[in-house]
């Protein structure tokens, strides 16, 4: 079969890889929190080293000058003994970031030893050591301190920095060991363990670097304790006085009562010192747990900018839209990563403007071209492509593909759910009301967004333990629905209707007031889908629902659901790995890989000719019940890496059949036409080219004739 090919577009030389452990330095960095905190720190340790050789006097050097303000030759103003006030608190910014540090470095070194090897070890020197932070933790720190500081007899700063690290280490080591509980039971540690490495090998080769971010947080807090604590010593005169820090300062003020003789500037500079020293390492410490948690980077309203300039708010709940939201937009064309992935997604876009599909007269939900990446620019991965899907009135869709292939981020992309740093880089999605034009989603404000959820759209999430609230009973959980869009309504009639869900969804009326724990698995998950039609939604978005349910579980709850659907008229898009199930309950599969969609059929014509080698993959990995018996075949090789993809189709690494043209251009999708010379009845039992008016494929195997979809 003779199909044309083009040459590859020229690709730019590519820059050599970066170390994940050199990319979060260089995103650490380039958080503007720990950039001015780190900036900020710096200065302090400077200060630190090369203030005794910069301050003008001696800061025990008693002068004429009493209690004078700030003037050229004291810019701090002076004490009662006409001591500089300057010199002092460059004096005590050594003492300061001494202790601090000091302290921080002994009380993370004691924290990891006890954390990291408590939750390491199992036994009972883990329990020993686990019981050793445990008693630490319910004593009061700053009391024991201060006891400890007076009963020694030299309390110096080095002394201190002691006795603050040695009683401060106890949360950390808590925190550590609960990460490294979680970690010891992940493969490559089973792994290591397995090839026979040492206990402490592993501990600092496996364990530790994955633990290094939360180790450098605790690092900081402690630094930050350290600080406070030193200085509130100072400030009730513990320790020698005549030693300067900040805490000194005040104490001196204090006592002196230089508020009441309106000398201000002997507790403002040592005041702002401490303020402007705890903002940094708190900036610090904050651009840490953003490393670690990417979620936390959105949280506020963070903006972010496009390669073009573009300001984009990333928010949770609202994920961002790039450009206008249209397939044309100038702005979206000039996005990509690399010159590879900019002439495959131009020339994805001029083939989807020349294709648009018509409006259809039965299609409650269309999907024109929707793309969908995780973050912005050059780290942009591209995870939703050229997508092309419509779902038509009371039918259920069934979207079908291995883990990463983009199914649930298609289904958050369309309601605008992603959390950061997804963002809806273009595309339509237009719901079609029963009365009226349709409406594009992601046009929708915040405010329209939110009646929209819930209302004419609703998800079942995947997981019904997680989606339920552990410490809300079912009911405050269903009404908690219904008040969020009916707020006028009354909590008897809320209640009322949270029953009526229940009933809805074969759960007895008893079980109103049970807490998530109490339900059962399949229990857990009616009440979920009982909670998406709460507002009787027109669409209902299912997100793999019968994960980690058995199998008579997992069809009792698609039967009722069948039922319900046939009852009230809705629509579902299901998400599932498991082809099999679609094939039996779903009116029409789609199936997914790479972001794409690279098959549609009604399940019965799917299932009889599958034309996508991947499609006849997945239909082959289970076992038929009925017929003949067949061998099970898998499909060899992993899903592809969305940050480095195959050039044209992403499955011919994969695929038995591959040949030319499908490693150099993506294939469309639409309906494929007949082999010439072979009548329709021959095609449908000898080939896979022709398939009914809905079946449609992208794949260089089946050159298409109709690309409407």
């Amino acid at each position: 079969m003779a199909v044309p090919t083009t040459e590859l577009a020229a690709t730019a030389p590519q820059p050599a890889p970066v170390s994940p452990g050199r990319r979060r330095r260089l995103r650490f960095a380039a958080n503007p929190k720990a950039a001015t905190g780190l900036v900020i720190l710096g200065g302090f340790v400077l200060l630190a080293i090369i203030g005794p050789w910069i301050a003008p006097h001696d800061p025990s050097l008693r002068g004429t000058d009493l209690l004078q303000p700030p003037s050229a030759a004291h810019w701090f103003g002076t004490t009662h003994l006409g001591q500089d006030i300057f010199s002092q608190v460059l004096a005590g910014t050594r003492s300061v970031v001494v202790v601090g540090f000091v302290a921080g470095i002994v009380s993370t070194a004691l924290s990891i030893l006890v954390g990291v090897t408590s939750g390491y070890l199992s036994g009972a020197g883990g329990e020993s050591l686990s019981a050793l932070s445990n008693v630490f933790l319910v004593i009061p720190a700053l009391p024991l301190i201060v006891i400890i500081a007076s009963a020694l007899p030299g309390t110096d700063n080095l002394t201190i920095a002691l006795v603050i690290g040695l009683t401060s280490w106890a949360w950390g080591a808590r925190v550590l060991r609960a990460q490294t509980l979680s970690l010891r039971r992940r493969d490559y540690v089973q792994a290591a363990r397995a090839t026979g490495e040492s206990t402490w090998r592993i501990i600092l080769f496996e364990i530790m670097p994955n633990l290094a971010a939360v180790i450098a947080s605790g690092f900081i807090s402690t630094v930050i304790f350290a600080v406070t604590s030193e200085i509130t010593l100072a400030f009730i005169g513990v320790g020698d006085t005549s030693t300067w820090n900040w805490g000194t300062i005040l104490f001196w003020a204090q006592s002196q009562q230089a508020l009441a003789q309106g000398a201000w500037w002997w507790f403002v500079p040592a005041g702002l010192a401490i303020a402007l020293l705890g903002t940094a390492l708190s900036l610090v410490n904050f651009g840490i747990d953003e490393l670690v948690s990417p979620r936390l980077r959105g949280n506020g309203g963070t903006t972010a900018r496009t390669e073009d300039g573009h300001r984009v708010r990333m928010r949770v709940g609202f994920t961002p839209v790039l450009g206008s939201g249209r397939k044309d937009d100038p702005a979206r064309r000039q996005r990509g990563s690399t010159a590879a992935s900019v002439s495959e997604r131009g020339a994805d876009h001029a083939r989807s403007r020349a294709s648009r599909p018509a409006v259809r007269d039965d299609a409650v939900l269309e999907i024109r071209g929707l793309d969908v990446d995780y973050g912005l620019g050059d780290a942009a991965v591209h995870a939703v492509r050229d997508v092309h899907l419509t779902l038509r009135r009371g039918e259920v869709l069934g979207l079908a593909g291995e883990s990463g292939s983009g199914k649930s981020t298609l289904a958050y992309g369309l309601t605008r759910l992603l959390p950061p740093p997804g963002v809806v880089a273009g595309g339509e999605v237009l719901y079609h009301p029963e009365r009226g034009e349709p409406v594009d989603v992601l046009r929708m404000s915040p405010a329209q967004l939110r009646r929209f959820r819930w209302a004419e759209t609703a998800i079942v999430f995947q997981g019904a333990m997680n989606s339920l609230n552990p410490v809300h009973k079912v009911s405050t959980q269903l009404m908690d629905v219904i008040k969020a869009h009916d707020p006028t309504s009354s909590r008897a009639d809320r209640r009322d209707r949270a029953r009526e869900l229940l009933a809805l969804v074969g759960i007895a009326e008893d079980r109103l007031d049970s807490y998530p724990h109490q339900l059962s698995g399949g229990m857990r998950q009616r009440v979920m889908i009982g909670m998406a039609l709460a507002l009787q939604p027109r669409v209902v978005i299912m997100d793999e629902p019968t994960t980690a349910l058995d199998v008579v579980i997992q069809r009792q709850i698609l039967r009722q659901l069948t039922e319900l659907r046939e009852r009230l008229g809705f629509s579902v898009l299901f998400i599932t790995h498991d082809l099999s199930l679609l094939v039996e309950f779903s009116d029409r599969i789609a199936v997914m890989y790479g972001g794409r969609i690279v098959e549609q059929a009604a399940s019965a014509d799917l299932y009889r000719r599958a034309l996508h080698p991947y499609s006849d993959g997945l239909l082959h990995s289970f076992p038929a019940l009925r017929g003949p018996r067949r061998e099970l075949t898998g499909i060899p090789g992993s899903p592809p890496d969305l940050r480095a993809m195959p050039t044209g189709c992403a499955f011919h690494p994969r695929c038995p059949r591959a040949f030319e043209p499908c490693a150099q251009r993506v294939p469309v999708l639409g309906m494929p036409r007949a082999r010439q010379g072979e009548d329709r009845a021959g095609d449908d039992r000898a080939g896979n080219d022709r398939a009914g008016g809905d079946h449609a494929v992208a794949c260089w195997l089946h050159p298409v004739q109709d690309t409407r979809f």
